[in-house]
């Protein structure tokens, strides 16, 4: 699966669970913060792809997916930082 893909994965995996993904512009390293009394996911749209589905992946992990229907690679693109201090 292609990055994009997996972007756009993460984007529906999101609507699913109610959380609005911010794109933003600037000097922070993004992920889950509240924004009127609204949990939601931040990335910093000027960090390589590589970073932003590094974010989604950490932040992702902070909810209960086990009944939510994943396709099964991005499932796996997930858990793979479950195992690590990832730090972003």
């Amino acid at each position: 699966m292609k990055k994009k893909q997996i972007f756009e994965e993460f984007e529906t995996l999101g609507e699913k669970l109610g959380l609005r993904i911010i794109k933003g512009k600037g000097d922070f390293k993004g992920g889950i913060c509240r924004i009127n009394n609204k949990e939601v996911i931040v990335i910093n749209n000027l960090k390589p792809l590589e970073h932003r589905l590094k974010v989604l992946a950490i932040s992702f992990l902070e909810y209960n997916l086990d009944r939510i229907y994943i396709v099964p690679y991005l499932r796996a693109f997930i858990e793979q930082f479950r195992h690590l201090d990832a730090k972003v």
